[in-house]
C-alpha cells in the first residue's frame, strides 16, 4: 500500500474521535503499519481542530519516523479531516451485520473490520485477534457478497451474524480502552480551531451557492425553459442525436482488441447493450449499426438498454440508415498496458486513461451486480489506494513503494473477468 499517512475516523462507545493511520509501507526491505499513538495508547481527538494542533506541536510519537511524516504538520485542518472512505462505524457495527448480506452491507463490514484488525495487529490486542481469527467469515468479507450467496454463503452469514452479535462489546471495550486524548498545546488548539470555524464558514457559503444554483435550475423548469446547463466553451454547439437521447457508443479495447458497444445511465446506473452480465460488442461501428437496424435481430430482442424510454429513436433511426455510431474519445476505453506497468512498479502513466479504465470496471461491475471491481477499487484497498493516487495525486502524500505484485495481479482479474463478458457479434 501507498506509503502514506491518512487521517481516519472511528466511532467509539465516546462518540467520533479522528486519529492517523499509516498504512502498510516497506522500508529497509522490510513491512511496516502505523497509528499514531506511542507504546501505551493510540491517539484519539475528539475534533479535527486537536488533532492539527498536536501534530503541529508534539515532538515524538510513533509516527514521528514515518518516511512522510515531515509533511503532516503543514497540513490544514481540512486535509486532516477525514473523508468518507476513512470513517469507520466500529460500535455500529452489529446493526449493519444485522441486515442482508448485499454489497454495500458486505464493504462496510469489510472495511471497518480491515481497520479493526491493523489496530489489533499493530497495538497486540490479542483478544481482537483472536475474535477476528475465529470465525472465516471474517475473512470472507473481502470477496464480496458472492461469498454469501447460496445455502452455504448463508450459512456462513448467518455465523458471522451471530459471532458479532455475541463478541463486539468486547472488540468495542479493547479499542475504548486503547484510545486516549493526550495532552494538546492550548494556543495551538486556539488557533487551529479558528482555522475550523473559517473553513465551516467557507463550506456553509459554498453549500448556499449551490442552492442558489439548485433554486435557479427549478424555476427555469417552471418556467418551461428546461435545466440550466453550463456550456461556457461554446453553448451554442448542438449536442446531436446521442447526446439527445442518452446513450452513447463506446469502444473498449483489451488484449483481444477493439470492440464497440452501448452504453446509457438509467437513474444514475448504467446499462450496456447486453443481457445477463453480458455486453453485445462489434468489431466495428458499421456492424453495431448493421445489428441495430435488424428489428428481429438477438441483439435487439434481448437486451437491457430496452429500459431506455429513447431505445425505440435508436432502433428507427438504424432502420431507415440514419444513424451514425460515432465513438467520442471521452467513450474510448484502453485497458490494455495498465497491468504491466503496474507490475513493473510504473507510476508515471497516463491518469486519464486509468480514470477511464476504472470507470468502465466499476461501471460494468454495477451493472452485471458484481460487487467485485468496487471492492477492488475502493480507496481503503491496496488497488484502489494506488489507483487513486495516480488518479488524484497529491503533494502531500509520498508516492507508493514499488513493487506492486499483488495490486497488478489484481488489476489483472478485474479485467480478464470484463473481457469474459464480452460477446462478440
Amino acid at each position: 500500500m501507498a506509503s502514506d499517512i491518512v487521517p481516519i475516523q472511528l466511532a467509539l462507545t465516546r462518540g467520533d474521535v479522528v486519529t492517523l493511520w499509516a498504512p502498510r509501507w516497506r522500508e529497509d526491505g522490510e513491512e511496516w503499519e502505523a497509528f499514531l499513538g506511542d507504546e501505551e495508547a493510540v491517539f484519539g481527538f475528539d475534533e479535527v481542530a486537536g488533532l492539527a494542533a498536536y501534530v503541529r506541536t508534539a515532538p515524538e510519537h510513533d509516527l514521528t519516523d514515518h518516511p512522510a511524516w515531515s509533511v503532516v504538520p503543514s497540513l490544514s485542518v481540512g486535509e486532516l479531516t477525514p473523508d468518507e472512505n476513512h470513517r469507520f462505524d466500529v460500535v455500529g457495527l452489529p446493526e449493519v451485520a444485522a441486515g442482508d448480506p448485499d454489497g454495500w452491507t458486505i464493504g462496510e463490514l469489510d472495511e471497518t473490520v480491515s481497520i479493526i484488525r491493523s489496530l489489533a495487529e499493530v497495538c497486540d490486542l490479542e483478544n481482537v485477534t483472536r475474535i477476528l481469527d475465529g470465525d472465516p467469515g471474517f475473512d470472507l468479507l473481502r470477496q464480496g457478497a458472492v461469498a454469501f450467496a447460496g445455502r452455504e454463503g448463508a450459512k456462513q452469514w448467518s455465523a458471522l451474524s451471530h459471532t458479532i452479535g455475541e463478541s463486539w462489546d468486547e472488540i468495542v471495550d479493547a479499542l475504548d480502552e486503547l484510545v486516549a486524548t493526550p495532552e494538546i498545546d492550548g494556543p495551538a488548539l486556539e488557533k487551529s480551531r479558528a482555522e475550523a470555524v473559517a473553513l465551516a464558514a467557507a463550506e456553509d457559503e459554498a453549500t448556499d451557492d449551490e442552492d442558489d444554483l439548485d433554486d435557479a435550475e427549478l424555476e427555469a423548469e417552471a418556467d418551461g425553459r428546461g435545466a440550466v446547463v453550463d456550456s461556457p466553451d461554446d453553448p451554442d454547439q448542438p449536442v446531436g442525436f446521442w447526446g439527445e437521447v442518452g446513450i452513447d457508443p463506446i469502444r473498449i479495447e483489451t488484449s483481444d482488441g477493439e470492440v464497440v458497444t452501448l452504453r446509457c445511465y438509467l437513474d444514475d446506473k448504467p446499462v450496456f447493450l447486453g443481457s445477463g452480465g453480458r455486453i453485445d460488442v462489434f468489431s466495428s461501428e458499421r456492424a453495431l449499426v448493421r445489428a441495430l437496424a435488424d428489428p428481429d435481430g438477438e441483439v435487439v430482442a434481448h437486451t437491457d438498454l430496452a429500459g431506455a424510454s429513447t431505445w425505440q429513436e435508436v432502433l428507427d433511426a438504424a432502420h431507415v440508415g440514419e444513424l451514425e455510431a460515432t465513438v467520442e474519445d471521452m467513450n474510448t476505453y484502453v485497458l490494455t498496458g495498465i497491468g504491466e506497468d503496474l507490475a513493473e512498479g510504473v507510476l508515471d502513466m497516463d491518469p486519464v486513461q486509468l480514470d477511464l479504465a476504472s470507470e468502465l470496471l466499476l461501471d460494468v461491475g454495477e451493472w452485471a451486480r458484481d460487487d467485485e471491481p468496487a471492492n477492488a477499487l475502493v480507496e481503503s484497498s491496496r488497488l484502489g489506494w494506488l489507483v487513486s493516487f495516480i488518479v488524484r495525486p497529491d503533494p502531500t502524500r509520498m508516492a507508493p513503494s514499488p513493487p506492486f505484485g499483488p495490486e497488478a495481479e489484481q488489476w489483472g482479474e478485474l479485467v480478464a473477468t470484463l473481457r469474459g463478458r464480452l460477446r462478440l457479434r
